[in-house]
């Protein structure tokens, strides 16, 4: 896991990784968020809809994003303030993804970074775009879980 700092942070940098949405994670997203939508767990179905099989939750495509704040640009000082994507074609369960940010503007009233996201799959094709707004806390300010008496 990462650990930058808001001033370690600059525009260009980079960050990415892999991801494979198996079986397993579509039925756990399945379980979570109760979207039971037959394109999601029918074969069949996915099929006669014109889709080459069953076609993974495009929320849990776009939840690799918060791995990507979280672990990988900023890290573990991330507080994800604003989140834009785009679906540009479908994910099915066992794509390779990767999963890509690059930081695009820095604001130092604020201390957040803007980063421009891109997810793609195992044949280089585009499947999500976007971008965040992601708040890079200081350490200092990390008081999270301490409460002082008055």
């Amino acid at each position: 896991m990462n650990d930058y700092s808001y001033e370690d942070i600059s525009v260009g940098q980079r960050a990415s990784f892999k991801a494979v949405p198996g079986e397993a994670e579509l039925a756990a997203f399945m379980r979570i968020t109760g979207d039971v939508n037959p394109l999601h767990g029918d074969e069949d179905y996915a099929i006669r809809q014109g889709y080459k099989g069953r076609v993974a939750y495009g929320m849990l495509t776009a939840s690799y994003l918060s791995t990507l704040a979280g672990v990988y640009l900023p890290g573990e000082r991330s507080l994800i303030h604003s989140v834009e994507v785009r679906f540009e074609a479908p994910v099915y369960a066992g794509d390779e993804l990767t999963i890509s940010g690059e930081v695009t503007e820095k604001n130092d009233t604020f201390r957040f970074i803007t980063v421009k996201v891109l997810i793609r799959n195992q044949d280089n094709k585009k499947v999500l775009k976007g971008k965040m707004q992601i708040g890079v806390s200081d350490p200092a300010d990390n008081k999270q879980g301490v409460h002082e008496d008055p």
